[in-house]
């Protein structure tokens, strides 16, 4: 698997809420903030840490991005596509299918209840 690499400054988006998804990141150094929009400005609402999965949510489901991410700091990630995630999930038993569906439906629902 080729891995693609990319670099962000502080203050560049990476995800913008309400985008569609084809890829997920994977973040090897540096910090995002993450946003939601309410009456028209961007409250901060998480920081994703190296070490951590990126736009993971949307990825999985294919609804739209949920939140907007910005970089904190310059950060380096590694993007992981659609396809090649996609083979190794449909690999995997349907129990641990069901669990990530499971697990990916009350996020969503957690999230539309949050309150910025």
């Amino acid at each position: 698997m080729s891995a693609d690499i990319i670099e962000l400054k502080a203050g560049e988006y990476l995800i913008r809420e309400g985008e569609e998804s084809a890829q997920m990141y994977y973040l090897q150094s540096g910090s995002l903030a993450v946003y939601k929009v309410r009456g028209g400005a961007e409250n901060q609402i998480g920081t994703i840490y190296s070490g951590e999965l990126v736009g993971e949510m949307s990825f999985l489901d294919k609804e739209p991005r949920s939140a907007s991410v910005r970089a904190i700091s310059e950060v380096k990630l590694l993007v992981i596509p659609v396809d090649k995630f996609e083979k190794y999930f449909n690999e995997q038993p349907s129990w641990y299918k069901a669990l990530i569906n499971t697990l990916l439906e009350r996020l969503r629902k957690a999230n539309a209840r949050i309150r910025v």
